[in-house]
């Protein structure tokens, strides 16, 4: 009986501790790889709505998960072509090579 006591009274202790990382900041693996795969079809998305290919994608963000990359950039082009939508073309890199070529 007091082995069983003494337990309990040393399980709690470690229980409220474990149960404190999240108020921590200590994120879990499944957290982690819910927020890569996120990223990773934000990223995807991103790059079909600014008319890149999907190589041109995986060659710029080569950190990204492949796979969630592909499917944002799967779900963007499904998505712009219900609402005919047409892609938007980055305006920061044309006006990087206007500001370079006047530069010369």
């Amino acid at each position: 009986m007091r082995r069983t006591a003494l337990a309990l009274v040393l399980a709690f202790p470690a229980t409220v501790l474990l149960a404190g990382c999240d108020m921590l900041g200590i994120e879990s693996a499944e957290k982690i790889a819910a927020s890569r795969e996120a990223d990773g079809k934000a990223v995807g998305s991103a790059c079909r709505h600014a008319g890149r290919a999907i190589e041109d994608c995986f060659a710029i963000y080569k950190k990204a998960d492949r796979a969630a990359v592909f499917a944002g950039w799967r779900d963007m082009n499904d998505y712009m072509r219900e609402n005919k939508i047409e892609p938007v073309p980055p305006q920061l890199a044309a006006q990087a090579k206007g500001a370079t070529a006047e530069a010369r």
